[in-house]
C-alpha cells in the first residue's frame, strides 16, 4: 500500500495550496493534482488588497508563487491532470484521471469554478477580439477606447476601476437597479469620472466585423433596445463551480456546490470540499485559505480515527 496517498487534493488555487501546506506539515503523504496551472483566477488579479499581511496589496501571480513555494518547502507533491471520476465507496478511494488511477485514503476537493457566459450572439465569435473576462490580461488592447463591463459585483467593479487607468470610458451594465459590490468599491466607482452606469439593462448581442464595434442593450423596465459603440466588453456575469465530474458521486445543492459541514466534511467519510466549490462559500481568498486549512485538519483527524479503528 506504499503507493496510497494519505491525502489527495484536487485543485491548485489558494485553497488547495493552503490545504496541502497544512497536510504535509501534519506528516501526511499528500499529493495535489492541478488541471492546468497553479493559482486559479487570482492569476488575473493585478492587485489584491484584502488578503491579510499585505498592507500595500500584492499582485495575484506573486501571491500564488509565494504560497506554492511555501507549500513546496514543506514537501507537498504535485501532479498535473484532470480527475474524471471518483470511487469513494471503498478504502482506499480511487481517483480516475485521463491515464491513471490514484489511490487515496482521503480526498479534499478544491476545484473552484468558472465564470458564466451571457449566451448572446457574438459572445463566442468575438472572444479574444473584443470579448474578455480579464481586464488585467486584455485591458491594454483598449488604450484610450471606450469599453463596457457587464456585472455589478466585486469582480466587475474592481476590474472596471482597473480599466479606467487605460481606457477613455468604462460603462458598467447591470441587470439590477443597484450594484452588489462592496461599499468601498462602489464609493471608488461612483467617484471615478471615467465610469458610467446603465442599470436595469442586459446585453442582447455583441456586434462587429473583425472585432467588436458595438453592443446591443435592452432595458428591462422599458423593454427598449439600443446599440452602444464600444471596442470591448468585459463580462463578469456570475460563477459556477467546477464540480461536474463529481455529480452523482458527491452530494451537492442545485447549483452544483458541494455540501459540507463546518469541518468541510461531506457526508462521505474521508471526502472533504473547500473554497469556492463548496456551498455557502464567501468566495474570498482569505476564506478559501481558511477552508483549505480546516479541510486539512479534518482529514488528519479522520485518518487518525481510521488508523485507530483498524
Amino acid at each position: 500500500m506504499s503507493n496510497v496517498h494519505d491525502v489527495v487534493i484536487l485543485g491548485g488555487g489558494t485553497t488547495g495550496l493552503s490545504a496541502g501546506m497544512y497536510s504535509v506539515r501534519a506528516g501526511l503523504n499528500t499529493l495535489l493534482i492541478e488541471q492546468s496551472g497553479f493559482g486559479g483566477q487570482i492569476l488575473n488579479a493585478d492587485i489584491i488588497e484584502n488578503f491579510p499581511g499585505f498592507p500595500q496589496g500584492i499582485a495575484g501571480p506573486d501571491l500564488v508563487m509565494a504560497i506554492q513555494e511555501q507549500a513546496s518547502n514543506f514537501g507537498l507533491e504535485y501532479a498535473f491532470g484532470q480527475v474524471q471520476a471518483l470511487n469513494v465507496q471503498k478504502q482506499p478511494m480511487i481517483l480516475q484521471t485521463e491515464s491513471d488511477e490514484i489511490l487515496a485514503r482521503s480526498i479534499i476537493i478544491c476545484v473552484g469554478g468558472e465564470r458564466n457566459r451571457l449566451g448572446v450572439p457574438g459572445e463566442e465569435e468575438f472572444e479574444g477580439r473584443g470579448v474578455s473576462n480579464c481586464a488585467t490580461c486584455d485591458g491594454y488592447f483598449f488604450a484610450d477606447q471606450e469599453v463596457l463591463v457587464v456585472g455589478g459585483g466585486d469582480s466587475a467593479i474592481d476590474e472596471g476601476l482597473y480599466l479606467t487607468q487605460i481606457c477613455s470610458k468604462v460603462t458598467v451594465i447591470h441587470r439590477r437597479n443597484q450594484l452588489r459590490a462592496s461599499r468601498v468599491l462602489q464609493e471608488r466607482a461612483f467617484q471615478n469620472s471615467k465610469m458610467d452606469f446603465r442599470y436595469d439593462s442586459v446585453v442582447e448581442s455583441i456586434d462587429g466585423r473583425d472585432a467588436v464595434t458595438s453592443i446591443g442593450l435592452r432595458n428591462l423596465k422599458t423593454d427598449q433596445s439600443e446599440e452602444i459603440a464600444a471596442a470591448g466588453i468585459f463580462i463578469y456575469a456570475g460563477y459556477h463551480p467546477n464540480t461536474l465530474p463529481f455529480q452523482g458521486t458527491i452530494p451537492m445543492d442545485d447549483g452544483g456546490h458541494i455540501k459540507v459541514d463546518l469541518n468541510m466534511a461531506t457526508e462521505i467519510p474521508g471526502v472533504f470540499a473547500a473554497g469556492d466549490c463548496r456551498w455557502h462559500s464567501a468566495r474570498q481568498l482569505a476564506t478559501g485559505a481558511g477552508d483549505g486549512v480546516t479541510a486539512a485538519l479534518s482529514a488528519y483527524t479522520f485518518l487518525e480515527r481510521l488508523d485507530q479503528s483498524a
